[in-house]
C-alpha cells in the first residue's frame, strides 16, 4: 500500500523592519578556541550568566576549525615533564583520552598532544551547554558601543538576524582583538606580517612507511626541491595519528591579511598552496605518501595579527629569563616560535628547567574596566607573543579571564584583589600533573 505524500502548506513573508534581539548576560565571551571555550566554561561555572559568540558556524574556534591536530605548550620541558595547564583542561584531555583520540609526542623538549579535532568539538559543545552558556554562532560582530571606560554592548549580525549583546564584562579571545579594536580602543599589529599555515589532513597513508621516514630528512627535500613545486616554506611536519590511516600536514606559510577581500583571496591561495604541498610530497615520499590525498582543508591558520594595549607588554627578555609576575596568570615552558619569515621558522628552545609566565597587566587593556583579553590577542611584543600564544596557555589565561571579571564585579579589572585572583590559580601557576597517557621518552 503506497502511503499518501504529506501536505505541507507555504505562506508568503518579507522582512519587517524589527529591532535587533536583545541579549543580557554577566560576561560574553567573543571566540570559541581554547582560550574562548575555556573563559565561558569557567564563567559560567562561577555562576555568571554568560555568553559565547562565534563567527564561524560552529563552535570551536582554530582548535577545531584550523585542523591544528596537535596541542603545544600545556607541559613543563625535559624528558618527562608535569603538564602544568589545569582546570577544565583536565575534563577535555580525559575525555578524548578514553576515546583513544590522545596521543603524546615528544618535541622541542616538551610534549605535544595530538587530538581529535571532531572529538574535542563534541566535548566543547556539551560542557558549554550543561554549564549554561549561552551559544551564538554565525555572529559577526558589526560594533561595540561603550561608555567611556567601559564596554557595553555588542552588536553581532547573523543569518538569521541582528543581535545586541550587553554585558557587565567581556572577554575578547578573538585572537584579532576584535573587541578592543571595534571599541575604537589602540590595538597593535605586527610591523612586518606574522606568516600562518594551511593545514590539511591527509588519507591514503602508509604509516608504517611515514614512521620510518626522517622527519629532519623530509624538511632537507624540502628546502632543496620545495621551491620547484611552488613552495615557499622550507620546514614543518607531518604527523600522523597512530592507527587511523590519516596525517596532519603543516609545511605551508601563508598571508593573513586583516583586510576583507584580501583575506578571502588568501584563504584560495591558501588551499592551492596545499595542493601543491600534497605534489611535493607524493612525488618526493611516494612509499609513504604516493597514494594520499587531501582529507580536508583547515580554516586558515592564524598566529598573530592584531592584539591590546595592556598595561603591561610582555617582552622577549621576560620569556628569556623566565620572569615570574606577582601578577602572574598563567606559564608555560613552549619556545619562542616567530613566523615572521615565509622561508622558515625562528625557535629559541627552553632548558629542562625554564618556566615562563603571563601577567595580569598583559590580560587586561589599559583603557577599559570590564575587559580582558585571552589567548594571541593579549599584550606582547612579537617574539614573546609567539611563545604563549599556543593552546595550552590559552586555556590557562581563559580560565583567568573569566576569574578576573568575577573578582572586578561592578569594578574595574585594573583594581582586583590579586593574591585572591593567585589563590584560584593555583593549579595554572604551581606544580603540575603527570597524566597517564604521557609516558617519559
Amino acid at each position: 500500500m503506497t502511503k499518501s505524500a504529506p501536505s505541507v502548506g507555504t505562506q508568503l513573508v518579507t522582512k519587517k523592519a524589527e529591532a535587533p534581539q536583545r541579549l543580557a548576560v554577566d560576561v560574553c565571551v567573543v571566540g570559541s578556541g581554547a582560550a574562548g571555550m575555556m573563559a565561558a566554561l569557567t564563567a559560567a561555572r562561577l555562576g555568571r550568566r554568560t555568553a559565547i559568540v562565534e563567527a564561524a558556524p560552529t563552535l570551536g574556534g582554530q582548535a577545531v576549525g584550523a585542523l591544528l591536530g596537535t596541542i603545544c605548550g600545556l607541559f613543563a620541558n625535559g624528558p618527562a615533564p608535569l603538564r602544568v595547564t589545569r582546570g577544565a583542561a583536565d575534563e577535555l584531555l580525559a575525555a578524548m583520552h578514553a576515546e583513544a583520540l590522545l596521543r603524546p609526542r615528544h618535541a622541542r623538549n616538551s610534549v605535544i598532544l595530538q587530538y581529535d579535532e571532531t572529538a574535542w568539538a563534541r566535548w566543547a559543545e556539551k560542557a558549554l551547554l550543561a554549564a549554561g552558556v549561552v551559544p551564538l554562532t554565525g555572529a559577526v560582530l558589526r560594533d561595540v558601543r561603550r561608555r567611556e571606560r567601559r564596554v557595553a554592548a555588542l552588536a553581532l549580525a547573523t543569518r538569521w538576524g541582528d543581535v545586541v549583546v550587553e554585558a557587565g564584562g567581556f572577554v575578547d579571545a578573538s585572537g584579532d582583538a576584535a573587541i578592543a579594536f571595534h571599541a575604537g580602543l589602540p590595538v597593535r599589529e605586527p610591523e612586518t606580517p606574522i606568516w600562518g599555515s594551511q593545514l590539511v589532513v591527509l588519507e591514503g597513508v602508509d604509516e608504517a612507511a611515514l614512521a620510518k621516514t626522517d622527519r629532519w630528512a623530509m624538511q632537507a627535500v624540502l628546502k632543496a626541491k620545495g621551491k620547484a613545486y611552488g613552495l615557499r616554506r622550507e620546514d614543518g611536519f607531518v604527523f600522523a595519528f597512530p592507527s587511523r590511516g590519516i596525517a596532519t600536514a603543516n609545511m605551508t606559510h601563508i598571508e593573513t591579511p586583516t583586510e576583507p577581500v584580501a583575506a578571502a583571496r588568501a584563504q584560495i591561495e591558501a588551499r592551492d598552496e596545499a595542493d601543491r604541498l600534497l605534489a611535493f610530497l607524493r612525488a618526493e615520499f611516494p612509499e609513504a605518501l604516493g597514494r594520499a590525498r587531501i582529507r580536508s582543508y583547515g580554516q586558515p591558520g592564524i598566529r598573530q595579527t592584531r592584539w591590546i594595549v595592556g598595561t603591561h607588554q610582555l617582552t622577549a627578555d621576560e620569556v628569556r629569563a623566565g620572569m615570574r609576575f606577582p601578577d602572574a596568570v598563567a606559564r608555560c615552558a613552549w619556545p619562542i616560535e616567530l613566523h615572521h619569515r615565509a622561508e622558515d621558522v625562528h625557535w629559541e628552545e627552553f632548558a629542562d628547567d625554564h618556566m615562563h609566565y603571563v601577567p595580569l597587566g598583559s590580560l587586561v587593556h589599559r583603557d577599559a574596566d570590564n575587559l580582558a583579553a585571552a589567548g594571541r590577542c593579549i599584550d606582547g611584543d612579537a617574539l614573546a607573543l609567539s611563545s604563549v600564544r599556543v593552546m595550552g596557555p590559552c586555556m590557562a589565561m581563559g580560565q583567568a579571564a573569566a576569574h578576573i571579571l568575577d573578582l572586578a564585579g561592578n569594578g574595574s579589572v585594573h583594581q582586583i584583589d590579586t593574591a585572591a585572583l593567585r589563590h584560584r590559580l593555583r593549579d595554572n601557576l604551581e606544580g603540575g600533573v603527570r597524566d597517564p597517557w604521557c609516558a617519559p621518552a
